[in-house]
């Protein structure tokens, strides 16, 4: 009992620190693929664009306190991402790439205040297709043997691709595998030469192939895309020995002086071997005929003499020598053997001198077609020089002397005598139509004498003309014009090409092409355009052509230009009205308007001017030239002034109107206009005549009216019924319609109809008249000489009309019908017809219905 308050105090003390306990907040676990809770296993495309929101941290406090976000990163590591600390909003600050970083580590928190929970994640960044593949080991260089069979593999490129999957897998193709001696393996990028191609090192020392590697494609920022590299493999072609030595400068001749001394150098014989590209080392031997007077040096082909000329037995010598190819093991392979011809020749008392195939010669000529292959020799020249004396007094120098750079001359040191050979060095330069004549002098001028002997020699050179040149037109398009009255056959325009070739090359040949050439025609020779026999133009129809204009040569080489014709248009329209007489009713006030059209193309010949050229009476009216407006002189404001100036009273008056276009020739056509003419203020005290102004060029618009009204009235009736119909079944009783007539206290109803009198040709006023049909036998009608005529419903009738009032009496024609009776008004007495300009009206919209009436068949 003594410990019973300490305990007691213990277990207040524990539930009091329980009651102050707080706690921790954690995060919302919605697992993979989720875009919100606490980011686990979330992953992210690379191409994701920076700003975009990519997660949102979510999570609760178990106490219902507000928690805030972060997020951390390692201090060495980027930060990529940035949170929103209320939101929880996640947002991309750094651009990914997966091949650089394909893991990013960071540390989120949540936190209510007094506990911070911090959880470390990884997101991994999921691959996009933003690499393309990259070729290594470049550039590519291969050497292959010109004898290597098709279908061998030459080289191999290799491409890599870092994305994954199939945007890092890469195929290989050509670029322009049809025009190519290769082929390429897609898969490995093995190179081979193909089936049935071989190399030729004399035809093509070189071969460029561009390959492309090309990824599987992929997604990129929501796309499919597909990424390619290329790379360019330079296959050089190997020369191998398949070609015998062949030797330059032949024929050889050579002179012995008889002055010289034994072992004196007579000529070198040059050979080489016919394989340029790895050519094998020669050596040179004499064969027969030196009978021990001469030696050749192995290496370098020089012929020396052995014995003192005055020991030599024979005036001439013909040697054979035999050039032998040496190959890389050493052993002998291909040979060539030429002659050579030596001289014994006396002191130096004779120049150079050049020799043709008949003998000495100072000019020689040759025909050669322009741009020679670099390194042809000139092989129609025949030329030798040869100089009679022996020894050092026969050894002289050639060489060109001329435009520079064309041509060299081989040998260059001759010694006694030597062929002659020109070889071409720049093939450009060759061309017939900058020069068609080439000139050089041969020079050959003794090298080691006092005398310096020397000759020369004219080499003309006739360049014959190749088909090297496209045929160009002097414009690149070619504009003309022409009437479009021209008949056909007349030219238009003559084109121009021109082929700096000769001959049947240099001929042009003219054609025509294009959707718009088919009115026309060129002549293939001269180059004139000119229009079909039959074509008829027409600037109305059509304005302006448009097509291409052909320059070809013998060989098909062509160039293009375009032609563009435009018609001219010419006045052969006349101004159209739309009928040669026409009716129109004029509003005291305002004017009418009478139009005509002109079909012409173009101003001024389609610019329409009116003017008036007989009126009856004159001075009543003036025209606006412009617009085709009528009205009446500024000095006529009423219709009382308008009947002084009209002796008969009529209000009729006919127009005589003339359009006339301003093309030259000028045309004109004329049109009859009959105007009638009513007063605003007749118009304003009765609608009827107003609205019948109105449809009077459009009888069918009263119609229209008129059965609109109808329809309304009809609809009217069916909802009243439809609404009488529903509150009977409302209250389930159907009660039958029934309409209540109750007799007015008024004269029975009478029948009136009104009949069309025929038009007489009198005064307008009186034009046409209206009378009252009989009495209708059915109805009880009223006595005609004690009541006036009742007033027809204006169209359309509204359905409660009040009885006009001190206005005149006005009819319209209507179909033969009962009217229900009105009670008499006391009105002043009238004449039997209305009003002049009410009859007239009411006629001329009878004649429109009747006209229509006509046409439809139907009646009223």
């Amino acid at each position: 009992m003594g410990r019973g308050p300490p305990a007691v105090l213990a277990v207040w003390m524990l539930l009091l620190s329980l009651a102050q306990a707080n706690f921790a907040p954690h995060f919302f676990d919605n697992g993979a693929g989720s875009t919100n809770g606490n980011m686990a296993l979330f992953s992210l495309p690379e191409d994701t664009p920076v700003g975009s929101l990519v997660y949102t941290l979510n999570g609760t406090d178990p106490e219902g306190d507000p928690v805030s976000y972060h997020i951390s990163f390692n201090p060495s590591a980027r930060s990529v991402f940035s949170v929103d600390p209320n939101l929880g909003n996640i947002t991309l600050i750094e651009e990914l790439d997966r091949e650089r970083e394909d893991e990013i580590e960071a540390i989120i928190s949540i936190s209510d205040g007094l506990n911070l929970v911090a959880q470390k994640v990884t997101i991994l960044v999921t691959d996009a297709n933003d690499e393309a593949p990259r070729f290594i080991q470049e550039p590519y260089v291969v050497q292959v043997p010109e004898d290597t069979p098709s279908g061998t593999s030459i080289a191999r490129v290799r491409a890599v691709d870092r994305d994954t999957g199939s945007a890092g897998s890469v195929t290989y193709f050509l670029k322009n595998p049809h025009s190519s001696k290769f082929s390429v393996d897609r898969h490995s990028g093995v190179l081979r030469l193909q089936a049935g191609a071989s190399l030729d090192y004399e035809k093509a020392r070189a071969h460029s192939i561009t390959v492309v590697a090309k990824d599987g494609g992929g997604k990129l920022r929501g796309a499919d895309v597909v990424l390619s590299a290329t790379a360019t493999v330079t296959v050089n072609v190997e020369d191998v020995q398949d070609m015998a030595p062949v030797f330059v400068g032949t024929p050889y001749y050579g002179y012995v002086y008889e002055d010289t001394l034994p072992g004196s150098e007579v000529l070198t014989v040059v050979a080489m071997d016919g394989d340029r590209g790895k050519p094998n080392r020669v050596v040179y031997s004499l064969v027969n005929g030196s009978d021990g007077a001469f030696e050749i040096n192995e290496t370098s082909g020089a012929i020396s003499v052995m014995q003192s000329p005055s020991q030599l037995r024979r005036e001439v010598y013909e040697l054979h020598v035999q050039v032998t190819e040496v190959s890389s093991a050493g052993t002998p392979a291909a040979q060539a053997m030429v002659p050579v011809t030596i001289r014994i020749v006396d002191l130096n008392n004779h120049p150079p001198t050049f020799y043709g195939e008949s003998g000495p010669q100072n000019r020689f000529e040759l025909s050669m077609y322009e741009h020679p292959p670099q390194g042809e020799i000139l092989r129609g020249l025949k030329i030798t020089v040869n100089d009679s004396d022996q020894g050092a007094n026969a050894k002289f120098n050639l060489r060109l002397v001329g435009p520079g750079g064309i041509f060299r001359v081989v040998p260059q040191t001759v010694l006694n005598e030597a062929q002659v050979t020109i070889i071409v060095e720049n093939s450009a330069a060759i061309d017939f139509e900058k020069s068609k004549v080439l000139t050089f002098k041969l020079l050959a001028i003794e090298v080691n004498t006092p005398e310096k002997f020397s000759s020369t020699a004219d080499v003309v050179i006739q360049l014959l003309d190749t088909n090297d040149n496209v045929p160009k037109f002097t414009s690149h398009y070619y504009i003309a014009r022409i009437p479009e009255n021209a008949p056909g056959g007349s030219n238009v325009l003559a084109v121009t090409a021109v082929d700096p070739d000769t001959g049947p090359w240099g001929e042009v040949k003219y054609s025509i092409y294009g959707s718009g050439a088919d009115l026309f025609l060129i002549h293939p020779s001269s180059g004139i355009i000119y229009t079909q026999p039959w074509a008829s133009l027409d600037a109305e129809a059509t304005a302006r052509y448009n097509f291409y204009v052909k320059a070809e040569d013998m060989e098909g080489r062509y160039s293009l230009a375009e032609v563009f014709i435009t018609l001219v248009d010419v006045n052969d329209h006349y101004p159209q009205f739309g009928k040669s007489v026409q009716e129109k009713t004029m509003v005291l006030g305002t004017p009418v308007k009478i139009e005509a059209t002109d079909h012409d193309a173009e101003e001024p010949n389609n610019v329409v001017d009116y003017s008036i050229t007989r009126a009856e009476p004159a001075n009543v009216f003036d025209i606006n030239a412009h617009t085709g407006e009528i009205w009446l002189k500024n000095s006529i404001q009423s219709l009382d002034a308008l009947h002084n100036i009209t002796p008969n009273g009529d209000r009729t008056w006919s127009l005589e109107v003339q359009a006339r276009d301003r093309g030259s020739p000028s045309f004109s056509t004329k049109a009859l206009l009959k105007i009638d003419i009513v007063d605003t203020e007749m118009l304003s005290r009765s609608p009827m005549a107003a609205f019948l102004m109105q449809t009077k060029d459009n009888p069918m618009k009263a119609v229209g009216v008129l059965a609109g009204i109808m329809a309304i009235i009809v609809a009217i009736t069916v909802l009243i019924s439809t609404a009488t119909f529903w509150r009977n079944k409302k209250s389930n009783k159907v009660q039958p319609v029934r309409r209540v007539l109750r007799k007015r206290p008024s004269p029975a109803p009478r029948s009136i109809r009104i009949e069309w009198l025929k038009f007489r040709r009198t005064k307008a006023a009186d034009k046409f008249v209206l009378k009252e049909a009989p009495p209708n036998e059915n109805c009880n009608n009223n006595s005609r000489g004690s009541t006036p005529p009742r007033q027809a419903p204006a169209p359309p009738p509204p359905p409660s009309a009040a009885p006009s009032t001190g206005q005149a009496p006005w009819t319209v024609p209507t179909i033969s019908g009962s009217l229900a009776p009105q009670q008499p008004q006391p009105v002043a007495k009238r004449k039997a017809v209305g009003s002049p300009v009410q009859s007239a009206l009411v006629s001329e919209l009878r004649q429109k219905f009747e006209k229509k009436n006509i046409h439809s068949k139907a009646y009223f």
